[in-house]
């Protein structure tokens, strides 16, 4: 029975202490930053096809017909989009075929990356 307890008592402290894991090389700080690169590859979406429908460059904004944009949970149909960057409408043209990421920037839906289609 002491034995029992003994095995139990190191169980429950071995459990308790946090677990450290070895820098490889020596160098501080890398563990943070593979954690961060791990985490922005997972954050990046995915992209979504789509037809450009209308561009307006005074407003930033570009209309688009679109398939499922699964990380936001949006339906395929059409509608008006910002994007982060106003030299994206510089790249395509109305009836154009993309492909584009959108996500949620300061609180709204714009898109992030956009590529013509191949």
């Amino acid at each position: 029975m002491k034995t029992l307890s003994t095995l139990t008592l190191a169980i429950a402290m071995a459990a308790a202490t946090p677990f450290a894991p070895a820098q490889e090389g020596g160098h501080a700080g890398h563990g943070a930053h593979d954690a961060h690169a791990a985490h922005a590859s997972q954050a990046a979406p995915a992209l979504t096809d789509g037809e450009v429908k209308k561009i307006d460059k005074e407003t930033g904004k570009i209309t688009l017909r679109h398939g499922e944009i699964r990380n936001l949970n949006m339906a395929a149909m059409t509608m008006v989009f910002r994007v982060k960057d106003a030299a994206m409408l510089e790249q395509v043209n109305v009836g154009d075929k993309i492909r584009f990421a959108a996500d949620r920037d300061n609180g709204a839906v714009a898109i992030v990356q956009l590529e013509k289609a191949q």
